[in-house]
């Protein structure tokens, strides 16, 4: 079974992607679903359901996905999501993984009703992970995916976080996360995403 995993930084704006190519969607459909997802469970307690007027982006394929909830100020209030598709459309990862991040992240008390104008959304489409070598890593490009030797424990970090500027920085905050020391036997995965964010002053 996949478990979700939470994510330390702020992701930064989507100015510079980190995607492969895919076709046109609407970039605003994807972090407002993540909102309406928060708003509803926070306000009425109940899980949204995926509209049939969603994009076929959002209803047709199954992916992995992070969600990281942000206040206007630019601080991280949440982030979790899946290393692996859980559920049958992205939409419902986003809905789950959304819910998560507001009111489950470990780090943070659950978000209230009094937060919820102050906040903002970000979500990670993640690409299947590739095998790497070190030197095939670039954090402003490419997430990192750490695996213990006995492919146990899986430490992940995003692409392109503010403060996360080296390969190495990224690689060793990973295996921190998961527990894995890095002077034993470890495997390297690199992943694209498509990162759709709200700005700062979403209200």
């Amino acid at each position: 079974m996949n478990t979700a995993i939470t994510e330390q930084e702020s992701p930064r704006s989507s100015d510079n992607e980190t995607s492969a190519s895919h076709p046109p969607i609407g970039e605003n459909e994807i972090p407002l679903l993540a909102r309406r997802a928060v708003e509803i469970f926070v306000l009425e307690r109940r899980v949204i359901e995926p509209s049939q007027s969603l994009l076929p982006f959002l209803t047709e394929q199954s992916s992995a996905c992070f969600v990281s909830v942000i206040t206007t100020s630019g601080e991280l209030r949440g982030c979790i999501g899946t290393i692996e598709p859980e559920r049958n459309t992205l939409a419902e990862e986003i809905i789950a993984n959304a819910i998560n991040a507001a009111m489950r992240d470990p780090r943070f008390r659950p978000v209230s009703d009094a937060e919820i104008p102050f906040l903002r959304y970000s979500v990670d489409v993640l690409y299947p992970p590739e095998p790497a070598i070190f030197d095939d890593l670039d954090p402003s490009i490419f997430g990192v995916i750490v695996v213990d030797h006995l492919g146990v424990r899986r430490g992940l970090l995003l692409p392109n976080l503010e403060g996360i500027e080296t390969a190495d920085a990224q690689v060793q905050i990973a295996a921190h996360k998961a527990g894995i020391a890095l002077n034993k036997l470890h495997t390297l995965y690199r992943f694209r995403v498509q990162r759709f964010s709200e700005s700062c002053t979403t209200s």
